[in-house]
Parts: C-alpha cells; sequence; structure tokens
C-alpha cells in the first residue's frame, strides 16, 4: 500500500528518498540504500525506470552533449548509460522495500517502463521535470490509476496546466506537484520557493519541493511555505562516485532532515491571538494597576500610591488616568491588586 496520502491527512511531511544512480552500478548498494533509508525514516524509497535507448539515442551531435555544469562535455547517451538502474535489478529493489516496510516509487520515462512497473506491481509513478512537457507519456501514465507526483522544473504555468489536465482527462485526480529548480546542484538564489504557495492557490493540488540543493536549510523553508513532500536524492556516501553523488544526502544528513520538516508544522501552528496554552502561567506575570503605598479611605489615588507592576491581577494599565484623582472607598493595603469597586467614582459615571 503507497501512503503518501495517509502521511498528509496526519499531517505528516512525506519524503522520498531518491536512489537514482547512487547505487554506483552494484546492487549491493541499492539493496543497502532501500535500508539506510527506511532507518532514517524516509517514508518513500524512488528510482527511475529507462535505459539509455528509452531516454535518448546514441548520437554525438553537439545537441546532445552537455555544455557546463556537473556533466561538462558528457554525452547524453554515455551518461544515461552509466547512472541507470538495470530493469532486473527493480523487482528485486521493490521487493526488499516491501520487506523493509517503506514506499516503493519509480519515474518512468516511456511506455515500455510503465508496462514493465505495472507487472511489477507499482503504486504510484513519478514524472522527472523533463518529461513534464511528454502528454502522451502522462496520459499514459496517469490511464493507470495510480497517485502521481510530477516534478515541475523548468516549467511554464502552461505547462503545468497542460500535465494536469493530461492527468484529469484519464480521471486521475491524485496529483502531488514538486516545485523544482532543475540545476545540480540548486543554487539557493534560484530556488524561488515562494512559489509553492502560489502553485497551491493556483492549482489546488498538494505541492511539495523536489531538491537539488546541499543541506536541508531549503527543505524546512518550503515547509514553512506549504509544501507537504520533499524529495532528496540519497547515497550511502559522496566519496562513492557517481553521476548524482555530488548533489546527494548521506544518511544521517538525511534523518536530520526528516526531523527538522516535520518538526515545522507544529511550529506553524493555527491562528490564536491571545495567550497559548503553554504561555497561561507566564500569563500572570503580565502589568496591572497595584497600590503601592497604603491609602486611607477618601484618600486620592496618585502615581506614588498607584503603579502599573506585575503580576496581572489588578486594572489593565491603561486605566491608570481614569482612577488617577479619584478617592478610595475604603482603607486600601500595601500589594492590593486596584479594582474599580475600590474607587469612589460617582461623579463620572
Amino acid at each position: 500500500m503507497f501512503h503518501l496520502y495517509d502521511s498528509l491527512n496526519l499531517g505528516k511531511i512525506y519524503t522520498i528518498a531518491e536512489m537514482s544512480a547512487n547505487h554506483a552500478g552494484k546492487l549491493e548498494n541499492a539493496i543497502q540504500i532501500v535500508h539506510e533509508a527506511k532507518k532514517c525514516g524516509a517514508d518513500c524509497l524512488k528510482i527511475q525506470t529507462y535505459t539509455a535507448d528509452t531516454i535518448t539515442i546514441n548520437c554525438h551531435d553537439g545537441c546532445f552533449t552537455f555544455h557546463g555544469g556537473l556533466w561538462d562535455n558528457m554525452n547524453l547517451y554515455e551518461l544515461y548509460n552509466s547512472a541507470y538502474t538495470p530493469w532486473e535489478w527493480q523487482p528485486i529493489i521493490k521487493r526488499e522495500c516491501d520487506k523493509a516496510g517503506i514506499d516503493f516509487l519509480s519515474t518512468p520515462f516511456d511506455n515500455t517502463a510503465v508496462d514493465f512497473l505495472e507487472e511489477m506491481g507499482c503504486e504510484a509513478y513519478k514524472i522527472a521535470s523533463f518529461e513534464i512537457v511528454d502528454i502522451p507519456l502522462i496520459e499514459y501514465t496517469a490511464s493507470k490509476g495510480k497517485p502521481m507526483i510530477i516534478s515541475c522544473g523548468m516549467a511554464s504555468e502552461e505547462e503545468i496546466k497542460d500535465a494536469l489536465d493530461a492527468c484529469h482527462r484519464m480521471n486521475n485526480y491524485q496529483v502531488v506537484l514538486l516545485k523544482c529548480c532543475s540545476e545540480y546542484p540548486t543554487d539557493i538564489s534560484n530556488l524561488n520557493l515562494n512559489m509553492i504557495a502560489d502553485m497551491k492557490k493556483k492549482f489546488q493540488v498538494t505541492v511539495g519541493l523536489s531538491d537539488h540543493s546541499m543541506g536541508y536549510l531549503s527543505d524546512i523553508v518550503a515547509v514553512a511555505l506549504g509544501a507537504q513532500v520533499i524529495e532528496k536524492h540519497f547515497c550511502l556516501s559522496r566519496k562513492i562516485e557517481n553521476a548524482d553523488s555530488e548533489f546527494s544526502m548521506e544518511p544521517k544528513e538525511f534523518e536530520e532532515m526528516i526531523k527538522a520538516v516535520n518538526s515545522v508544522n507544529p511550529m506553524r501552528g493555527r491562528i490564536q491571538y491571545g495567550p497559548s496554552k503553554g504561555e497561561m502561567e507566564e500569563y500572570k506575570c503580565r502589568r496591572s494597576l497595584f497600590v503601592v503605598k497604603d491609602i486611607k479611605a477618601g484618600e486620592i489615588l496618585t502615581t506614588d500610591n498607584v503603579r502599573s507592576i506585575r503580576p496581572n491581577n489588578g486594572l489593565k494599565p491603561k486605566e491608570l488616568n481614569r482612577v488617577l484623582g479619584k478617592k478610595a472607598k475604603g482603607d486600601l493595603k500595601f500589594g492590593t491588586p486596584l479594582s474599580y469597586s475600590m474607587i469612589n467614582t460617582e461623579e463620572d459615571y
């Protein structure tokens, strides 16, 4: 069972550990990543289902080569051939997730990947930012009736709407949008996290963050702004070099992030003016008007014998000017909280 909506209904941040290429070509690494992600408290382990041939072609023309960035001068086919998760591993990884008690999720990159994942019993799908414009793929994936998580890196408002409409045409309304910056790693000045609230309002769906920045400050801010799902790349160690290791989180970091983001919603609380439950004991320390010198009956109240002090048992300090110059009805002892019942005010009321 996929637990995304169970977590959201409990007010919990749903955290996705993206394995991607961090297995570094070894199945034993992939299996260990499953268990480390579970140990850290991740809700879901995500992989990607493609081959170099299903995602691109082996062409060396200039448009097939990265220019600058993490994969500078690397050919697309070479990158994906080195980074993909072998399909024969994927049922093994899912079974390991089932045994460990962690949700399993994959990103299909073509219809054959969807069919393969359906045979595996995949219970939810992720659409990558680069594929948000592939409406036929989105329609085919959404037609399976499973929850859809769609990353929106680089996407225009119209492209996001097109992707949502594609899901809706398939009668699939179980859609989560992830704010994303498709820069690896992401410079924090390019995160534009204020879009999270705007996306929630504009598209009326659950919104989260697919985050490629280092650390987890951005994830805390995202949750404070309304994100309910956080996806981060997850590795055993950044020392195990692969296509994604440089912008991935190690287990201890991921565990710290989960604790941090799940502390945000209790901090956000609700709209409440006045003292909170936790403030009630301190509430008594507010100032109020007290008798600070003995006052005889008929004596005039002055700033010498009445003051605003702590605690809050007397009249509010804003009443000071209304009581000054009035006469005491009876003797008032030092330390008495002042009330109108103690003051002769008939000439004023």
